[in-house]
């Protein structure tokens, strides 16, 4: 009789639990998609702690109202991307409930609100205009992302010439753009130029580390193929002013990527590349960053050239998809898999969290006289406000303030 109670209770509980275990089963598959109503709820707010923080949030912040006195400008390329321009606009109108910033949204008109009819944030752009909190701009003919990066120079009045053109003359603290890449770094170089003292910009990404409040910040990862020292040499005094005033880490540590720790160890770019930043008094270098080490945390900027850093930021994309297919494959095995795997549907969501791209926002392009910030061609809303927080605490921090006194310093060294 104990036996049968005992067996009748776990039969009870197992079969109770199917149909929320083959949906927590199925949790790890919606990890890779950015749809689903439960996992946007859950997801929406966020990106890495310490961006969170750097601007006041607390738990509850999105319940506050936000002093619109206190909102800064930033232009946003509202045709950049898969999805534009209504996932981008939905992004935008969903950031100025969180975050402190008003947004000029550039595009072609007509297209734009065709986007939010059909997405159905009409009345929320609307109100958006008419509290001063958004302002659609008229673009001509946009970059698509087949184009090369040098039809910017033809198409000038397209989207993303015009938002860094607001960044040039102050009318936008910093630009977004989930666009073309390479148009993107095209039009900031011709329209903001770069940082004196600065021969390449580079393009910055954030990366999870095994502490969720502790991001490190990995450049280049894709504007420069080919490095000479002396880049790798600036990219690591861009990453140091970032890292301490985006991430407000006080004192940065910087990495070297190698194939081992030595300093004898690696190609002569990196061996030379050791020397200089050996010898550079303005930043602490760690030393070398192994492959494993990168996302350890004992690192907060790690420099590569952009060819290694690339091959590294797609590898670090796919692990996310490939571990949670994994998780959703083997986890619902049997029945005390599917009554463990339900009771882990919040962990299997915190991990999604934590290696899903859409929720480190997207890349600075650094070295340029501008804060620009380039999104994942794939964004839609979640990348789009994790972005513009980004964005947001770059101008709010003033990044730009140190970058030129970086400028003085380079010059008087000359």
């Amino acid at each position: 009789m104990i036996w049968y109670r005992r067996n009748t209770a776990v039969t009870t509980l197992v079969d109770t639990a199917t149909n929320s275990a083959s949906a927590a089963g199925n949790v790890a598959g919606n990890v890779v998609s950015n749809a689903g109503s439960m996992a946007e709820s859950v997801l929406q707010p966020l990106v890495f702690d310490p961006l969170r923080r750097l601007q006041g949030a607390e738990p509850d912040s999105q319940t506050k109202t936000i002093d619109n006195a206190k909102r800064l400008w930033l232009a946003v390329d509202g045709m950049g991307g898969d999805y534009a321009p209504g996932a981008i606009l939905d992004g935008c109108l969903q950031a100025i409930q969180r975050l402190p910033i008003r947004i000029k949204f550039i595009g072609e008109v007509e297209k734009i609100r065709k986007a939010a009819e059909e997405f159905g944030i009409t009345e929320a752009l609307n109100t958006a205009e008419s509290n001063g909190q958004l302002e659609v701009i008229g673009s001509g003919p946009s970059v698509t992302m087949n184009d090369e990066a040098t039809v910017v120079r033809r198409k000038r009045d397209a989207s993303i010439n015009v938002a860094m053109d607001l960044v040039k003359k102050g009318e936008a603290l910093a630009m977004y753009s989930a666009g073309n890449s390479g148009a993107l770094m095209a039009s900031a170089i011709f329209r903001l130029g770069r940082l004196s003292g600065i021969e390449r910009p580079a393009i910055g990404a954030l990366f999870p580390t095994k502490d969720p409040g502790q991001p490190v910040l990995v450049l280049d990862v894709g504007a420069n193929m080919d490095c000479r020292p002396s880049y790798l040499h600036q990219f690591a005094l861009l990453g140091n002013i970032y890292s301490r005033d985006v991430l407000q880490v006080k004192k940065p540590r910087i990495g070297l990527l190698n194939i081992g720790e030595e300093e004898c160890k690696g190609n002569d770019l990196a061996i030379n590349t050791f020397q200089l930043l050996k010898e550079e008094n303005r930043l602490t270098f760690a030393g070398n960053c192994e492959g494993r080490d990168v996302l350890s945390g004992e690192f907060d900027v790690v420099v590569c050239d952009g060819f290694t850093g690339n091959v590294l930021l797609k590898f670090l994309e796919s692990v996310g998809s490939v571990l949670l297919d994994v998780l959703k494959a083997e986890l619902p095995r049997g029945r005390r898999g599917k009554v463990g795997s339900a009771f882990l549907r919040s962990n299997l969501k915190r991990i999604k969290k934590r290696l899903d791209h859409a929720e480190h926002g997207g890349a600075l392009l650094l070295g340029i006289n501008g804060i620009c910030v380039i999104g994942h061609g794939s964004s839609k809303a979640l990348s789009v406000v994790s972005a513009l927080r980004l964005a947001h605490s770059a101008a709010f921090h003033g990044v730009m303030d140190d970058l030129a006194e970086l400028q003085k310093t380079s010059e008087t060294a000359k």
